[in-house]
This record gives C-alpha cells, structure tokens and sequence, in this order.
C-alpha cells in the first residue's frame, strides 16, 4: 500500500510504498499521537525505516490495500 506523508514547514511530501495493512499504520499513528510521543516510524519494503517527528504531521495518506492491475482495463 502507498503511504503519502505530509511534513508541516515542508514543500514535499514522504511517499513510500510498505507491506503493513492500512489498519496496522492507522493503529501505530493513533497509539503514537495518543501517547504524546515525539516521533512515529515506518518501513517501507525496501527495508528502510522512516522516522517522522509528530509535531510536524500535516497529514497521512493511506493509500487502497487493492493490487494494482495488469493489462487494459476498459
């Protein structure tokens, strides 16, 4: 799934494709700004990590868990 993550004070987005299911990265959003932590990470699947401070979330976009499709579609 794609994950689109907007950076306050920042002209460009963090865009990255990982393997976790869009409840497991709404889940460990929620539970990191609940908590009041100061940084949330993601790995993407290329086995990088991406730490993101909390205080600059403009926003998260969780992509669709459909597979992409092969072929000519009409």
């Amino acid at each position: 799934m794609e994950i689109r993550i907007g950076i306050a004070n920042t002209g460009r987005e963090l865009n990255f494709e990982t393997s976790e299911s869009a409840a497991d990265v709404k889940a460990s959003v929620a539970a990191a700004l609940d908590a009041g932590a100061t940084h949330v990470s993601f790995a993407d699947n290329k086995g990088n990590t991406y730490i993101v401070p909390t205080a600059g979330l403009a926003y998260i976009e969780v992509g669709t868990e459909e597979s992409r499709r092969v072929g000519f579609v009409a």
